[in-house]
């Protein structure tokens, strides 16, 4: 049609408000987990999602100790880094991992499913995980962010 005056609409930081979500981590599947937060931390699950802008909530995630894997990969899992120096790959098993730091378990596989950009690294900053129960975001008043699985 020529001559319509359609505009459209697009998110900004004058229109964005933020949200606090919290989520319990106790017998949660690491996968399931960590897509739903990621989606959280992108803004996907809101209608003004907007690609080239950030439009996510703060998520804190709590009680990382109690995450579980599914199947054998308590046991086969291994996280591997490399220094780029000869010799420089190590390997650490999830077992070890998850009894040390279990909430670097939890945030490492939530920032593997953010974009790989300067976009996705700011988003990294909305992202809070606990080992227990308890967290300093109280005041935030966050809502329950409910995970199946």
């Amino acid at each position: 049609m020529r001559g319509s005056k359609q505009k459209t609409w697009i998110a900004s930081a004058k229109t964005h408000q933020r949200e606090w979500w919290i989520v319990d981590a106790a017998d949660k599947t690491l996968g399931r987990l960590a897509t739903r937060v990621a989606m959280v931390l992108m803004g996907k699950h809101k209608p003004t999602y907007t690609p080239f802008l950030d439009t996510g909530d703060h998520v804190v995630i709590v009680n990382a100790e109690k995450i579980r894997l599914t199947g054998k990969k308590p046991e086969q899992k291994t996280y591997r880094r490399f220094s780029g120096y000869p010799g420089g790959q190590a390997e650490v098993p999830f077992k070890t991992w998850i009894a040390q730091h279990p909430e670097e378990v939890v945030r490492h596989a939530v920032v593997d499913m953010l974009p790989r950009h300067g976009l996705g690294r700011r988003m990294i900053f909305k992202l809070q995980v606990y080992r227990g129960p308890e967290h300093p975001h109280k005041a935030q008043q966050p809502k329950e962010l409910k995970i199946d699985g």
